[in-house]
């Protein structure tokens, strides 16, 4: 790394020499401009208007115009004024860290000790480390007063120069703020960012259009002019139809292609987004179902709650008779199933004590009974003759 500046760190009395290296570098590859025709080199010329000549840049002078005058400003004006002839880097004050705002940040330079002992410039690195500060300072580089961000990254202090506060544009449009947003598409755009969560890691990034243009680089300097771009890059994916989707359907779509992206790769969230809306259409039809089969059992049942509720109103000691005694249980089934012969309609409280009587004597037709007219609601007067029979049947045998 070659130094583009050497000056000193200043705070107090304390002055720290350094060096200066720019910290970053563009990894885009060098393109330059030639005649589609002849594939002739296009070069840029300096060249007066007045005299029409090519102009070398030693004889380039700088100049502002106002309108009505011009004034030149040659190198040995700009390098007389007072603050391009300082080598320091001034520090003004130690702030906390998360009070810079990250858009007036530009580029970033190393700084590294410049004295045979580093002592003041380790001090000044581990004073910056424990207190958690960014010390803010100002510093001339390139014929210009820059603000700039001194602290410490990987061990080494970094001067990452600011924009001033004049440079930063304010957001010059309104945002309609008033929308509703539903508790549900909160949750749903809150599942979609904890889908994507996960520590930062710059290396796992690639700049897909440097790697392409690099592969059509190579590609062109082995195959010339016959290159096939579909041969080496494959066709172009084709446009789908804009599918018009609400932004719960985009929330719901976006999470489960997420979770099957990080579960194994593309095919995977295909799946997982069919699946999410497979079980939306389900979970739809679920309840579209569940409100309509609850109207249907709802009047199903009402006439045998009616029924069931006349007779345990009428026969109330003998729906309590069949735990006691055989006997109670016979007439039970007696008033059972005379009332379903009468009425025609529900026997709840006869279906019980004939259950109850088919039970002990070893019988399934009672339970048999039961089932089925729990499902429909309703009996006929020949499903109550054969309990009758049981039950006169038991009655003589005790």
């Amino acid at each position: 790394m070659r130094a583009i500046w050497k000056g000193a760190i200043t705070f107090g009395l304390v002055n720290v020499p350094v060096k200066l290296f720019s910290a970053t570098e563009s990894h885009d590859i060098s393109l330059h401009q030639v005649h589609d025709a002849d594939g002739g080199r296009i070069r840029y010329q300096r060249r007066c208007e007045k005299c029409g000549e090519v102009v070398p840049y030693s004889d380039i002078d700088k100049a502002y115009d106002d309108g009505d005058r011009t004034v030149v400003l040659t190198d040995e004006d700009l390098e007389s004024l007072p603050v391009e002839r300082s080598r320091e880097i001034d520090v003004i004050e130690f702030v906390p860290s998360e009070q810079i705002d990250p858009i007036m940040m530009q580029s970033a330079y190393y700084l590294a000790p410049d004295s045979k002992s580093s002592k003041s410039y380790v001090l000044l690195l581990r004073t910056l480390e424990e207190t958690e500060r960014t010390a803010v300072v100002t510093f001339t580089l390139r014929q210009k007063t820059r603000l700039g961000a001194l602290r410490v990254r990987d061990g080494v202090l970094v001067l990452q120069g600011l924009l001033w506060e004049d440079e930063v544009r304010a957001a010059d449009f309104d945002i309609d703020d008033s929308v509703t947003l539903s508790s549900k598409e909160m949750e749903m755009s809150a599942a979609l960012v904890s889908s994507f969560e996960s520590d930062f890691d710059p290396g796992t990034f690639t700049d897909e259009y440097q790697v392409q243009l690099q592969q059509l680089i190579q590609a062109k300097l082995e195959q010339g002019e016959a290159l096939d771009t579909e041969e080496t890059f494959g066709a172009p994916a084709e446009e789908e139809g804009g599918e018009v989707l609400d932004l719960m359907e985009a929330l719901r779509r976006s999470v489960a292609a997420s979770r099957g992206k990080r579960a194994g790769g593309e095919d995977a969230a295909e799946e997982a987004a069919d699946d999410e809306k497979d079980s939306a259409a389900e979970v739809d039809e679920e309840e579209e179902a569940t409100g309509t089969e609850g109207r249907r059992s709802t009047s199903a049942r009402t006439p045998a709650k009616g029924s069931a509720a006349k007779g345990s109103t009428t026969k109330g000691s003998s729906a309590k008779a069949p735990a006691k005694s055989s006997t109670a249980r016979s007439g039970a089934a007696k008033s059972g199933g005379s009332t379903s012969a009468k009425s025609g309609g529900s026997t709840s409280a006869g279906s019980t004590s004939a259950e109850s009587s088919g039970a002990k004597s070893g019988g399934s037709s009672g339970r048999t009974t039961k089932a089925s007219s729990s499902r429909t609601g309703r009996s006929t007067e020949t499903e109550s003759k054969p309990r009758t029979t049981r039950a006169k049947t038991e009655k003589k045998s005790a």
